[in-house]
């Protein structure tokens, strides 16, 4: 039987979250215990406790055993971050999209991507550069390796039709990762790559993402001068 939009586990994860950015529920509430708030909104008790643990993965509950749960006294905000597609946020800006595979060819990662893919140093993986355009002017220059453990079907794709960034994205399920933000001044490869003067200052985005087991692809984007990342809170 399926459940109606008003009692799964995201309707009613959103209803909680009213109750607490509303101050129904004030900081260091100890709320109802997780029967009887199933009880009150109708639903198996198991769909409330996965309502109230995304909560406390947000940081607006504290969950504690024989304790209880309550509303945080300081809750974290966190700030949401999607994976980009670099052809939409290309075409969004009404630009024309490129791409172009400079390399491509399987050897075995440095010693820090072994690290964060979690692979065997002897073994060989794809590593790919990518250089990205908008209107013909370089974008984005990407340094990507791929965990062909996690990813095999990448050892014969040749990308002719789809990017790395977005082929990936559509391909390969992720559970998790992490982004670094920081900035570079250019040598001369990257200033060449990006056609921008030598030590000008660069945005770059590291990203891990991974499978429950290992991790899938490690990339170093490098953004041309001048580039903003908007996000959302």
């Amino acid at each position: 039987m399926s459940q109606s939009r008003s009692n799964t586990w995201q309707a009613i994860q959103d209803t909680l979250r009213d109750r607490i950015q509303t101050r129904d529920w004030a900081p260091g509430h100890l709320i109802p215990h997780e029967a009887d708030l199933a009880q009150e909104y109708d639903c198996a008790r198991s769909t409330m406790n996965r309502a109230l643990r995304g909560l406390a993965e947000e940081g607006l509950l504290e969950r504690k055993r024989k304790a209880g749960t309550r509303v945080a006294l300081n809750p974290v905000r966190q700030v949401r971050l999607e994976i980009p597609i670099i052809r939409k946020e290309i075409e969004g800006s009404g630009s024309t999209f490129r791409y172009i595979v400079l390399t491509r060819e399987l050897t075995r990662p440095p010693p820090d991507v072994q690290a964060r893919l979690q692979v065997d140093p002897e073994e060989q993986h794809l590593h790919l550069e990518t250089l990205y355009t908008a209107n013909h002017t370089p974008y984005m220059f990407e340094n990507r390796w791929v965990n062909l453990n996690a990813v095999p079907q990448a050892r014969e794709e040749l990308f002719a039709t789809l990017s790395p960034n977005e082929w990936l994205v559509r391909e390969v399920p992720f559970v998790g990762g992490d982004f670094t933000f920081s900035a570079i001044t250019a040598d001369a490869r990257t200033a060449e790559m990006l056609s921008c003067d030598i030590g000008q200052g660069l945005f770059v985005l590291d990203r891990t993402t991974r499978d429950p087991t290992c991790g899938i692809t490690s990339v170093r984007m490098i953004f041309h001068p001048g580039y903003s990342l908007h996000t959302k809170i």
